[in-house]
């Protein structure tokens, strides 16, 4: 396994354009902290971020696993890429002559977005425990590690997300035309949804069977944390609304992203099985 990832990064550390697109991903991951510097101070108005919460433990797990998980674009460019270049260079062919296996050859790009998803989720818990542990008001270890749960839900969302652009990268072997089929799939699921919604079930059966479909069953994994905030509640209960949103992390959603992982995982082997290199 060792020596498949070491050939997989020697190819994109020899790719321009992927070490640039690695490297913005990683810095973008980190201009998170930038937000503890937004301060507005005019005349009365004074408003600074970081004072609202939104670095408090546990809730800055919930924060930034789900604002950081909008970067995984990045990611997805230079797995859709790894592949597309496989066909245009011709090392997949050269790879396969030099005595790798077709199944050894789809381990090494799984294990590449296992290690891509394993990296981001590191980077986001130090980010966040080294700004938690400057701003939040509750230090306590106990407050500090629970809601982990969203750490594991994000690694959980990358690698299906990742996966699925390694199958299509696979499917369609140009990246331009595998991300615009990926931009048509969250078109079709939008599509799907408003079908359903309009046609046959309420909005609650609705969520629920979309939550089978691929993206939304990535997306379902963390929910949307700004009602969480303190700020937000007082609001809604000073004009009578009440907010009571289940924000957990199911484990029968976290099955559905594994479940369509090993499918896209499959599906790439069975064409990479079936297709005259």
């Amino acid at each position: 396994m060792k020596r498949l990832l070491q050939i997989e990064f020697i190819k994109l550390w020899n790719n321009r354009s992927s070490k640039i697109l690695i490297i913005s991903y990683f810095v973008l991951l980190t201009s998170i902290a930038l937000v503890a510097a937004i301060k507005f101070d005019i005349g009365p108005v004074k408003f600074h971020l970081a004072e609202q919460g939104i670095f408090n433990f546990p809730y800055i797990w919930h924060f930034n696993t789900f604002i950081t998980a909008f970067f995984k674009l990045f990611l997805a460019i230079v797995i859709v890429s790894m592949m597309a270049n496989e066909y245009s260079n011709k090392t997949i062919k050269q790879n396969l002559i030099d005595g790798l296996s077709k199944k050894e050859f789809i381990l090494s790009k799984f294990l590449t977005v296992i290690s891509f998803a394993l990296i981001s989720t590191v980077f986001v818990f130090v980010v966040s425990m080294i700004l938690g542990l400057i701003y939040s008001d509750y230090n306590e270890i106990s407050i500090i590690f629970s809601d982990m749960e969203f750490l594991l839900a994000f690694f959980v969302k990358l690698v299906g997300f990742f996966s699925f652009c390694l199958f299509l990268g696979m499917l369609v072997k140009r990246s331009a035309f595998a991300l615009g089929f990926l931009v048509l799939w969250q078109v079709f699921e939008g599509f799907v949804r408003g079908m359903i919604r309009w046609k046959l079930f309420d909005g609650e059966t609705t969520d629920a069977i979309m939550g089978f479909f691929p993206l939304n069953s990535m997306f379902n994994l963390i929910k949307e944390p700004f009602s969480r905030l303190s700020a937000v509640q007082t609001v809604a209960d000073q004009i009578g609304e009440e907010i009571s949103l289940d924000y957990h992390v199911h484990f029968h959603e976290v099955l559905i992203v594994i479940g369509w992982t090993a499918i896209f995982i499959y599906l790439s082997y069975a064409l990479l099985k079936k297709r005259d290199l």
